[in-house]
């Protein structure tokens, strides 16, 4: 998220905090596809993070990219920290460990959505090359520890990593060693929210397994597809996870509403200043909690979304759906990820089919999924076969989608051949992270470095 939002509109009561989140249905003709993805900067002559200060960190980045396209400048305590698109509603921003983010504009085909991607990497190559830095694209950082990896100054940040800890082991390697691509995704109703929600919820951790791209850590291999999917398991489950509660009946926005009051927050900001007040949730917040903590300490809309951006379910709701289970990962897969899911969630007939393929599933059959997908991808155990056999009927589903879309597009062009990264990998059984072990035990001869030089944009 770029920018933590400041609305002082006072909340009278639940009712209000739902409609904020109904406000977001809208026609299917006015449907949009937001892309996000993260990659991690490195210098170039010996592989190591790079930091936010001096003339080959982060800022220096930001400070070239700004130049460069002229956005708006976002800062945290007079420290640049992003940048914001005043026209077409894009953004970039920086993750605890110096993670670059595109936060994409909402567009309306994957075509755009493509050609937005590798304007931004040959953007971000422009500026950053002549600098000695590169970036990789992979779900987490192969070869740094934790301990090596430099502190980004977002105030957020630092009440964040105060608190995971408390409630967690692996929450900073979450903040500071992962990265994820995600497609933001919009419905019309309530009824249409809670049917993309469900399907997108049985299936992430199949999208999980499909863009698995993080096998290594701390310079080895870890014995996980996706050390991603594993590190959100113990990360802050008081946020994250399956939401079982969006396959009661009647689920809908007020039911998102009660899940997330309960949720323990991390800050209210005030201003420019950010108040931990971790262990509070926005109910006690409601009732009163803050009263004589913080300043002005009844709760505001502006308090609400930023809570909202605080919450990690795989599937996340605000006023769109956000697919949340793929590991960061090359080009390619970075206009893949939207395409599946657009294909299976954007057509009514389509949507349809991926309800019935998932309707039966049990929340232990679930679960069990989510916990299992990490380390074994795609030949996970699943009802008889393995997941293998469920992501290819998802694929198939979503090339039906996007064939059906075609007539949507920039002069009627397939959006289907923005899937051939994930009909490769499907073809042959393999997520991206088997492609890589085969090479570190074969080609590469254990020579994790190959990495940064055959991954990077």
């Amino acid at each position: 998220m770029a920018r933590d939002t400041i609305d002082s509109t006072p909340i009278a009561g639940a009712s209000e905090l739902a409609a904020t989140l109904e406000a977001g249905c809208k026609p299917p003709e006015e449907f949009r596809i937001g892309t996000e993805h993260e990659k991690f900067g490195f210098n170039i002559a010996d592989l190591s993070p790079i930091p936010y200060e001096g003339e080959r960190g982060i800022k220096a980045v930001l400070e070239g990219m700004e130049g460069l396209l002229g956005w708006e400048r976002i800062e945290d305590n007079g420290l640049i920290i992003g940048l914001a698109d005043p026209v077409g509603g894009g953004a970039i921003s920086i993750e605890p460990g110096g993670q670059f983010e595109l936060s994409g504009a909402p567009l309306e085909n994957l075509h755009q959505t493509c050609r937005e991607t590798n304007c931004h990497l040959a953007q971000v190559r422009e500026v950053a090359e002549p600098l000695g830095i590169g970036f990789l694209g992979l779900g987490m950082t192969p070869t740094w520890r934790r301990d090596e990896i430099p502190v980004m100054p977002k105030s957020r940040y630092q009440i964040m990593t105060r608190y995971m800890p408390k409630v967690g082991t692996l929450g900073l390697d979450m903040m500071y060693r992962t990265s994820t691509i995600q497609v933001n995704l919009d419905f019309s109703s309530e009824a249409d929210m809670r049917r993309k929600m469900r399907v997108g919820l049985a299936l992430q951790p199949v999208a999980t397994a499909i863009f698995a791209n993080s096998p290594f850590t701390d310079g080895q291999p870890n014995g996980f597809r996706s050390f991603r999917g594993e590190i959100w398991k113990d990360t802050d489950n008081d946020r994250s996870g399956g939401l079982p509660c969006a396959f009661d009946a009647g689920f809908g926005f007020e039911s998102y509403v009660d899940w997330a009051l309960d949720v323990p927050m991390y800050f209210v900001k005030r201003g420019d200043a950010y108040h931990d007040v971790t262990g509070t949730t926005f109910r006690a917040f409601m009732n009163g909690a803050l009263r004589g903590v913080v300043p002005d300490p009844e709760p505001n809309i502006g308090d609400w979304n930023n809570h909202l951006s605080t919450l990690f379910p795989d599937v996340r709701l605000k006023k769109y759906l956000e697919m949340r289970g793929a590991d960061g990962g090359p080009w390619r897969r970075i206009c893949a990820l939207p395409a599946l899911w657009v294909g299976l969630l954007y057509d009514t007939g389509v949507l349809d089919q991926a309800e019935q393929l998932v309707r039966d599933w049990t929340a232990a059959e679930r679960e069990t999924l989510r916990n299992e997908v990490p380390r074994g991808g795609l030949q996970t155990p699943f009802r008889g076969g393995q997941v293998l056999d469920v992501a290819r009927e998802m694929l198939a589903l979503s090339r039906e989608g996007l064939k059906r879309r075609a007539r949507l597009n920039d002069g009627g062009q397939d959006e289907r051949v923005h899937l051939a990264a994930v009909e490769e990998s499907l073809a042959s059984g393999e997520t991206p992270a088997d492609v890589m072990l085969r090479r570190y035990h074969g080609e590469w001869n254990g020579d994790i470095s190959r990495v940064f030089a055959e991954y990077a944009y």
